[in-house]
């Protein structure tokens, strides 16, 4: 059997990265900083426990990794709206179904797990500093704005209007991403009853 070259080692070393990161997403995400260990995230990998620190020295490194990647995310999903085709409404139900999409839940919980608890890496506060609700408040403002004017949604100040609906909608993700048996993510055309114009 021929050895590996260069190129192959890379791929190797880039999809096993992948699998640390996303065994990693789902033990932060249940257990927080705190609670998690590097033994847990390398049993969760199927991986050795020294395997993962070829990767990542600690804990601390690997949930700040992961947290910029969530941060990148976000802005680039709230971003990204405005090249979406459709009216302003249509915009905000395309980014509404994105970030109520279950498959983000790990991520919402990484980033409810950095803003709330303890033991959280300096970098990471500054970068939840950097990435507050109002920041994406005013990414979304001109959209909200046009939607007003556009007569699409209700009238009033556009900033308490978003941070609302945000609200809501963090509040809903972090009842789904309890488990709680019965509890199911509204529809999101119920949601956007809250600011639809009647």
């Amino acid at each position: 059997m021929a050895p590996l070259n260069e190129e192959q080692l890379h791929q190797i070393r880039d999809e096993r990265r992948e699998q640390i990161l996303g065994a990693a997403i789902k033990v932060f995400a249940r257990r927080g900083i705190i609670g998690t260990k590097m033994s847990m995230i390398a049993a969760e990998a199927g991986i050795s426990h020294g395997l993962l620190y070829h990767y990542f020295s600690s804990k601390e490194e690997l949930f700040t990794t992961l947290i910029e990647d969530a941060m990148e995310g976000a802005e680039a999903a709230t971003r990204g709206v405005y090249e979406l085709p459709g009216t302003p409404i249509e915009k905000i139900r395309a980014l509404s179904m994105e970030m109520l999409d279950e498959s983000g839940t790990p991520y919402f919980m990484l980033i409810h797990h950095a803003r709330t608890s303890d033991g959280v890496p300096d970098k990471v506060k500054e970068l939840i500093d950097r990435h507050d609700m109002n920041a994406f408040i005013e990414r979304l403002l001109p959209l909200f704005r046009e939607a007003q004017q556009a007569g699409e949604i209700v009238e009033g100040s556009p900033e308490e209007l978003i941070s609302s609906y945000l609200s809501v909608l963090s509040g809903l993700m972090v009842l789904n991403a309890q488990g709680i048996e019965g509890y199911r993510l509204p529809d999101v055309d119920m949601l956007l009853r809250l600011i639809a114009r009647p």
